[in-house]
């Protein structure tokens, strides 16, 4: 899993693939949405972040690339 770590994290995004390749402690299942949050898990293990700061970066990653979208209020708790 080294290439996550050499890519710029301004460039970096998550999302899920086809739905015949779930991530490892899925395969054999179809592939879900809901397992984005793995990927993300793992992504930020791998580059030496948490989880809210792969969430944070990738979301930001995300707005930028589609700058068009608007972007959703933030909620309160």
């Amino acid at each position: 899993r080294p290439f996550p770590a050499v890519v710029p994290h301004a460039r970096l995004l998550v999302e899920t693939d086809a739905p015949y390749l779930a991530p490892v402690p899925f395969r054999g299942k179809r592939n879900e949405p809901a397992y984005v949050a793995h990927t993300a898990k793992v992504l930020a293990e791998t580059i030496g972040v948490s989880k809210a700061e792969i969430a944070d970066l990738t979301t930001d990653n995300f707005f930028r690339l589609f700058g068009k979208m608007p972007r959703p209020a933030e909620q309160s708790a």
